[in-house]
């Protein structure tokens, strides 16, 4: 594993653009207005896998409590947080200074003890973690393999990885990309489809770093429903990765 902390993973500009929607990262009707839709789709996958690995009862209401939580790519914390109303010791990891920042103050007024720290994971030492996310970060990095492979450092042995992601189809290049951003429902230059991965390249690269990568679940969205798990992974997909 001694490319995750040689290569660098951060796209500068990547971080610059993200970096300036800090601000606002935490109004559901503002430039993260998408995230916020999709955070309760995410977390449902989430806790039906932490209960399911770590053998919690699902009527709990600290499912992680003595756990360690590592989110990457974490934004303004908007999954921090509900990790740590589950109960883990969260530290969270983001390449855009202004999103810590946001993150930091967030986290204070929710009186939510949460480790932030700006950087690039593959340079940040960070290890023994039960419980390692990154929701859709991958598509954004420098090089996938050195950041997969920081993510397997970072992980504890019998710990749980969850990655979720865009696929990269047609239907994604229309809704994800030109729509949303045409629509304004994503700020312009958040996507870049070419970036985006294959469920089958995903589960290689995993397996390149040791990782097993489980069946991956759509993330789809209708009229009817809005955002909702699927088995339909023509637009995104959620994963539950183990070494």
């Amino acid at each position: 594993m001694s490319n995750a902390t040689s290569a660098h993973t951060i796209r500068p500009d990547e971080a610059a653009h993200f970096g300036k929607l800090a601000a606002d990262w935490w109004n559901p009707k503002g430039s993260s207005a998408m995230l916020h839709k999709l955070n309760p789709v995410r977390l449902g996958f989430i806790r039906d896998a932490i209960d399911s690995h770590f053998a919690a009862d699902s009527r709990g209401l600290k499912p992680l409590a003595g756990r360690r939580a590592l989110d990457v790519g974490c934004g303004a914390g908007l999954l921090c947080e509900p990790l740590a109303r589950l109960g883990a010791q969260v530290t969270g990891v983001d390449a855009a200074p202004e999103n810590i920042s946001a993150a930091r103050l967030h986290a204070a007024g929710s009186g939510l003890p949460i480790d932030y720290r700006c950087g690039d994971v593959g340079q940040l030492g960070l290890g023994g973690y039960d419980l390692v996310t990154s929701m859709e970060v991958i598509e954004h990095v420098a090089d996938k393999a050195a950041f997969v492979a920081a993510l397997e450092t970072a992980l504890a042995d019998g710990g749980l990885m969850i990655l979720s992601t865009p696929n990269r189809t047609p239907q994604s290049r229309l809704l994800l990309v030109e729509g949303a951003e045409t629509l304004g429902m994503v700020p312009k230059g958040t996507h870049h489809w070419d970036d985006f991965i294959t469920p089958l390249e995903l589960h290689d690269l995993l397996d390149a770093a040791g990782l097993t990568m489980g069946n991956p679940m759509g993330i789809a969205w209708s009229i009817s429903r809005g955002l909702h798990l699927s088995d339909n992974t023509a637009l995104n997909y959620i994963v539950t990765v183990t070494r």
